[in-house]
């Protein structure tokens, strides 16, 4: 049930990275939420399963939420500036180069 909830809180910290952070229309509406999401499911069952924490101790929660929020935060970074990128490679394709 605890794996339900920090996939729900992940979620939602990723849908508020994605309204902080400007130039979210290179993206996706739901990347930023299933992404952190997901590495938070990961995170979880991995330091469940690895480290042996207990589902109701602190670091699991910390350690969970922290990486889906780094994973958030990483991909509102990355993806807008990448996207510029590309599409200034691809305007220049295009046009044959006189763009």
């Amino acid at each position: 049930m605890e794996l339900l909830f920090v996939i729900v809180i992940a979620a939602g910290i990723g849908a508020i990275v994605r309204y902080t952070i400007p130039k979210r229309s290179t993206y996706g509406l739901l990347l930023l939420p299933a992404a952190s999401a997901i590495t938070a499911a990961v995170v979880w069952v991995g330091t469940l399963w690895a480290v042996r924490w207990t589902f109701d101790g602190t670091w699991i929660w910390v350690s969970s939420l922290g990486a889906a929020f780094l994973v958030a935060l990483g991909l509102a970074l990355y993806l807008p500036r990448r996207r510029a990128e590309h599409d200034a490679h691809t305007l220049h394709h295009l046009s044959g180069g006189k763009a």
